[in-house]
């Protein structure tokens, strides 16, 4: 997935400690104005269990450290640290491979042609995601063309309670 320098170098110093707290960075992201920027830090536990509300105020603090030593915007800005979320951010091949038969929409840095696709991934490689989009169509997108992508959450309404 296509990074900045700034928010790569923050996912960088991020994983070089992140195992031994028993995490996973999934995103980091900068986003809001340039006088106000906002960090914010997706982690998930790196045994693939979800994480919750509680794991993620008690990982804050290294979090906000290891942040704070690679020391990444002059000036004030927010840190925001949260799960991934049902809208899971994909970054890593890894992540694609995690998630086969799942329904994504994904954003390329195409030039020309089409940029927004929604579709299941059907597979991956290091190389490569390739989608099952909605119409049956087939497409191969390189990773390194992956500008964003996130699992769709699908919503059961049908279920509930005594199955009605």
């Amino acid at each position: 997935m296509v990074k900045s320098k700034l928010e790569q170098d923050i996912i960088d110093a991020l994983e070089a400690v992140a195992p031994e707290h028993g995490i996973d960075i999934v995103d980091v992201e900068i986003v809001g104005a340039t006088k106000a920027p906002c960090v914010r830090v997706r982690i998930d536990r790196l045994d693939g269990e979800g994480i919750s509300l509680d794991e993620v105020t008690a990982q804050n603090a290294w979090v906000s450290d290891a942040v704070e030593k690679l020391d990444p915007i002059s000036g004030s800005y927010t840190l925001e640290v949260s799960s991934p979320g049902m809208a899971r951010p994909l970054r890593r091949p890894s992540d694609f491979k995690r998630y086969i038969g799942s329904a994504v929409e994904l954003v390329t840095t195409a030039t020309e042609g089409r940029r927004k696709f929604k579709g299941t991934i059907a597979a991956t490689d290091e190389q490569a995601v390739t989608l099952e989009l909605e119409d049956g169509e087939q497409v191969s997108i390189p990773h390194g063309d992956v500008k964003k992508c996130a699992l769709k959450p699908v919503y059961d309404f049908k279920g509930g309670k005594g199955d009605k």
